[in-house]
């Protein structure tokens, strides 16, 4: 059973898994699904101001926060006695496309020539670690919830803004992937 475990799932087993939490969550609390919203709880908790955005009933909400405690949770778990030992597989021709702008060493989750200490000290890294974070928590609070929120929650309750938001993070993704993400990788 371990060992199953520990092996990627394929996405038609792990796809509808992650769908059947939306009528899951509606049936059994009448509660939506999404992630950012438990940053804005956990500072309205923390700072105790009077900025309007974070003055609400928290409280109610406290669900979410042991929903995105228990994804932590398992992350730690599955990190650290689930995680399969057998190198990522990097496709060929990523890989050839990767080491050209000297990106060799994708033996974990993320590739450390990409993201590690070192590299967040350099044009490269900068942009990729401080600038993308800063991009990816704007455009979560500009579009009103993040993909996780819009795309699966939001397009099953055929909720409009969701779909509009889900193409733009789709045609944004595209746009970095092609046109902007080999320059930055040039640096």
């Amino acid at each position: 059973m371990l060992e199953w475990l520990k092996q990627p799932w394929p996405w038609y087993v792990a796809g509808p898994l992650i769908g059947l939490t939306v009528p899951a969550l509606l049936l059994l609390g009448n509660k939506t699904f999404g992630i950012s919203s438990s940053l804005r709880h956990i500072c309205a908790i923390c700072i105790p101001a009077k900025i309007p955005f974070f003055r609400y009933d928290w409280k109610k909400e406290t669900w979410n926060l042991f929903f995105v405690g228990g994804i932590l949770l398992g992350g730690i778990v599955a990190a650290q006695w689930l995680a399969n030992p057998a190198p990522v597989l990097v496709h060929p021709q990523l890989a050839e496309e990767l080491a050209a702008y000297g990106v060799t060493d994708y033996n974990g989750i993320v590739p450390r020539d990409l993201f590690s200490w070192q590299e967040l000290f350099t044009l490269r890294g900068f942009i990729l670690i401080v600038v993308g974070g800063f991009m990816v928590g704007f455009g979560t609070r500009y579009a009103g919830g993040c993909t996780s929120g819009h795309a699966i929650m939001g397009l099953s309750n055929l909720q409009w803004p969701s779909l509009v938001a889900t193409c733009c993070f789709m045609i944004g993704g595209f746009v970095m992937t092609w046109l902007i993400l080999p320059h930055i990788l040039q640096l």
